[in-house]
């Protein structure tokens, strides 16, 4: 492994105690070196003290020899005052202590889209069974309500097996800088609600997500009723309760039903049993990557137009048995369009797309980090989203 260049952080640590012995501030080194696959990578290779402008270092052949000693038995005193100190300081945390910390979301406050009773409550719901939650009117807000600490973390809808990928999240995704902490996977119940005594018969409409209306054509069409479209679905159900509306239905979760007073008339609805949607759990800062679990790894990346780059950027991962579970493109909406000129057939135009792959691997796993190292070799923007344990419990 070869040393290709040197960085220091520096910061103030005044917690250390460091004012006593003339050291004012304190950094980490990083190395930059090159692995064994030829791929530069900073890491951490030492720390350094740096020392007060009021305390020159001068040579000790200049001292008279009871100052001297003097100064020495300062200089002990201080470094005992210095590790008294030190043994005050928390211990550092662990990998075990946050393997071993309650995952209950108990005084956890969790941002979502929607009213109460919405899907993503119950998502949110599921990955932190005691936490707080707190309804928010856009998706943005949801992130928002993170970056402001008004809320711990967001739980947002990424895709759904029959509807596909949720695009405003991905952009958003990369607008906000919130990192990817988790997942949840949520098997989606439809369910047909009215208001106490009203019959399937005696609806005339439907409202609804536009997604959930689309999710349930087959028993609709057979009620025959009109369909509505609402933000979501349990707005629905919250606008036929607080209305009073005996010819309107909603489908909406069992959930939801409990909360505004709705009567059940059919559980899943849907025309495909196997409706499941998968979540993203954001947060403020990211978490330690492990090994001892499966980990999934969420990036996005940027390519120049040519002939089998996207192949090339996809070949990094299958090189080192990764495997990739997602891969989305977006166009660059600062820059959608790139105009090529072609003396044959004159302008040409294509667009510019950010690439989205979520890969089955740890960013603690040398492989992962030689991947994404390989990649930003030729990938003109890169950065990763999150590294999470992937949900497997339906």
């Amino acid at each position: 492994m070869a040393l290709n260049g040197v960085i220091c952080l520096a910061s103030v640590v005044p917690q250390l105690g460091c004012g006593d012995l003339g050291i004012k501030s304190s950094g980490l080194v990083w190395c930059r070196v090159r692995d064994f696959e030829g791929v530069r990578k900073w890491e951490p290779c030492g720390v350094f003290l740096s020392s007060s402008a009021h305390t020159p270092i001068s040579s000790f052949a200049d001292k008279n020899p009871l100052i001297l000693g003097a100064e020495l038995q300062q200089v002990t005193d201080q470094s005992t005052r210095l590790q008294k100190d030190l043994s005050y300081l928390p211990r550092p945390l662990s990998v075990t202590d946050f393997s071993t910390s309650p995952n209950d979301g108990t005084n956890v406050r969790i941002s979502y889209k929607g009213v109460p009773g919405a899907y993503s409550e119950d998502a949110a719901l599921k990955a932190f069974p005691q936490c707080e939650t707190v309804p928010c009117d856009e998706f943005e807000d949801a992130f928002k309500a993170v970056e402001l600490w008004l809320a711990d973390k967001a739980v947002l809808p990424i895709e759904n097996s029959l509807g596909g990928s949720i695009h405003r999240n991905y952009d958003l995704l990369l607008r906000h800088r919130l990192h990817i902490v988790g997942e949840v996977q949520l098997t989606v119940n439809l369910c047909l609600l009215a208001l106490p005594g009203v019959q399937a018969e005696q609806l005339k409409r439907i409202l609804s997500h536009p997604q959930a209306l689309a999710q349930s054509d087959i028993v609709l069409s057979k009620l025959g009723v009109a369909r509505e479209n609402v933000a979501d679905t349990a707005g629905a159900a919250q606008f036929v309760s607080s209305n009073g509306l005996r010819d309107a239905g909603v489908v909406a979760s069992a959930r939801a039903a409990v909360i505004y007073g709705l009567n059940i008339l059919a559980e899943r609805i849907q025309d495909d049993s196997d409706n499941i949607t998968r979540y993203l759990v954001l947060a403020r800062d990211p978490i330690i990557s492990r090994t001892d679990k499966a980990f999934k790894t969420s990036i996005v990346f940027t390519l120049e137009e040519g002939p089998g780059v996207l192949f090339k950027a996809l070949a990094v991962f299958a090189l080192r048995d990764i495997s990739l579970s997602k891969i989305e493109s977006r166009p660059q909406r600062k820059q959608p369009l790139r105009v090529v000129d072609d003396s044959n057939t004159g302008t040409a135009k294509f667009f510019d797309y950010f690439f989205y792959i979520d890969f089955e691997a740890s960013m603690a796993e040398p492989r992962a980090q030689n991947a994404l190292g390989h990649l930003q070799e030729f990938a003109t923007f890169l950065r990763v989203l999150g590294c999470y344990p992937m949900d497997t419990v339906l």
